[in-house]
């Protein structure tokens, strides 16, 4: 099984780009990925590269930039191209069908809530992917004293 959830901050701006025959978008990003290092007690983080497809590659690019935390799921791919040079490069990334938008960047000057609410872009309805929703509105209170534990 190949499958793989990433959630991370963007290292810069989303690229959007249009194949050259059907005109599909394609969106790459590079996600930067927190980690704990137990040896040195240090956070660290991993620069994983994301690729977008459709619509969802016109959201990301759209409403999505530096600094954006995001939630990601999809699998991972491996691939080789021959460079300019002709010699071959190989590329792993992980290429995205679930998208998640956690939070702008503080510089966007746009403002979430805590939860960041937009998923692919669209503000009107909860996502399904990754649970969706703010959650906030079928939020019960309950007494302490009836927690049975």
């Amino acid at each position: 099984m190949n499958k793989v959830f990433l959630i991370g901050r963007l290292t810069k701006d989303p690229e959007l780009r249009f194949t050259p025959g059907s005109g599909t978008a394609v969106t790459t990003l590079t996600l930067a990925v927190d980690k704990y290092n137990a040896a040195t007690k240090q956070r660290e983080a991993d620069f994983i590269p994301v690729v977008v497809w459709g619509k969802q590659a016109e959201s990301v690019a759209n409403y999505m930039n530096k600094g954006s935390q995001m939630a990601v799921g999809g699998r991972i791919q491996t691939r080789s191209y021959e460079a300019k040079d002709g010699t071959k490069r190989y590329v792993t990334e992980v290429v995205a069908n679930e998208v998640e938008f956690l939070g702008k960047s503080s510089h966007s000057g746009q403002a979430t809530d805590n939860f960041g609410g937009h998923s692919a872009g669209y503000d009107s309805a909860p996502s399904s992917s990754f649970g969706g929703g703010h959650g906030e509105e079928d939020m019960t209170p309950v007494d302490d004293g009836d927690i049975p534990f």
